[in-house]
């Protein structure tokens, strides 16, 4: 009979559970991620758009390529921001509200009057000052118009041709159909032609008085970046400049320093392309979110639902506001989150009485 043995055969340890990948990880991947799908359905997009290339310019290819790294980035940070606690709600509520069919129902003109006077004509700038509110315009809509004429012609969408080898006339094609003829000596061809000349008329006074602002007021000084605050407002201003140059140089020089102004112009618009994602000019693309939540605020005061200050009674704003608030501080994990309960007025005079209760008596 043979002795048993002295090695026991243990079982194999159940297998350790998966530890989770970190949070900022996890967001990187799903930034990278989105930014990656976006910017091939842009090259997608660009190649059926100029019909397999055959209305792409290849001397725009830099402008292509940089609207490309334009849509990762944009996708890049959109996704990061949307991450955080904060403005995770925001995007949750803000686009409820803006997609809802019920806020439609209950006002019909309100979305259409936002995105007129938040988007389009943003007067709440108008309440703080009038040559903000003007200047502001000017950026916005010479902003507009210059990115209106100057992606679909980048990626081949729009196309302008001579209808005949002698005459002025030009058809405008819009994904090689045609859409439009006109005379280019008329009115309406002098300002197809000069639509970028236009929008730097626009943008040049605009830009200059924020950098002129900002480099005098001692308010706007005291926390300014110079690549956060005043290289967007340079980066304009150049684009501007040269593009207007470059004009100036076809009628009055005969081509004269053409090429060293179209690299320049070239380089200053690929460079702003790419830092828009990652500066002060990324909230263009976060401007819509707040519409909706301006839409959610105005929905709950139609029906009533405004919250009043525990201590003084004045209305603070709308209920489903103040609750959105104390949930994003506890998603955050701050432990003052009833706060958001009182008025600005009623949180100054509780902190100082809780100044004076347990900082100030010990020095008496």
């Amino acid at each position: 009979m043979s002795e048993p043995s002295d090695v026991i055969d243990a079982a194999p340890p159940p297998p350790a559970p998966e530890t989770p990948p970190p949070a900022g990880r996890s967001v990187t991947a799903r930034a990278t991620l989105a930014g990656t799908v976006v910017s091939l359905l842009l090259i997608l997009a660009i190649v059926l758009g100029s019909r397999l290339l055959r209305d792409f310019d290849s001397a725009l290819l830099p402008y292509a390529v940089a609207t490309v790294f334009l849509a990762f980035g944009v996708a890049y940070r959109y996704t990061v921001w949307v991450s955080a606690p904060g403005a995770r709600r925001l995007f949750k509520k803000g686009f409820g509200s803006f997609f809802s069919a019920e806020n439609f129902r209950k006002a019909p003109t309100a979305l259409p009057k936002m995105i007129a006077t938040y988007l389009g004509f943003q007067k709440f700038l108008g309440a703080r000052s009038r040559s903000r509110w003007i200047a502001h315009q000017l950026m916005f809509w010479g902003c507009l118009l210059a990115a209106a004429i100057t992606f679909p012609l980048t990626w081949g969408w729009f196309t302008f041709t001579a209808d005949s080898g002698a005459g002025p006339g030009y058809d405008m094609r819009v994904w090689g159909f045609k859409v439009l003829g006109f005379d280019a000596l008329s009115v309406l061809g002098w300002l197809m032609f000069h639509g970028l000349d236009i929008a730097a008329v626009l943008v040049i006074p605009g830009a200059s008085y924020f950098l002129y602002r900002r480099m005098k007021d001692r308010g706007a000084m005291t926390g300014q970046r110079f690549a956060y605050d005043l290289l967007p407002l340079i980066c304009l201003i150049v684009i501007s400049v040269t593009g207007l140059l470059l004009t100036f140089s076809s009628i009055f020089l005969h081509g004269g320093g053409y090429e060293f102004l179209a690299i320049l112009h070239m380089v200053s618009v690929v460079f702003t392309l790419i830092y828009i994602p990652f500066g002060k000019f990324f909230h263009i693309v976060q401007r819509p979110a707040a519409v909706g939540m301006q839409l959610f605020k105005y929905t709950a005061r139609q029906d009533e639902q405004v919250f009043a200050c525990k201590r003084c009674g004045e209305p603070i704003d709308t209920t489903p506001y103040v609750e959105n608030l104390r949930g994003t501080m506890q998603d955050l994990k701050l432990d003052f989150n009833a706060f958001v309960e009182y008025c600005p007025r009623c949180k100054r005079v509780l902190r100082g009485n809780a100044y004076l209760t347990h900082v100030k008596k010990g020095f008496k």
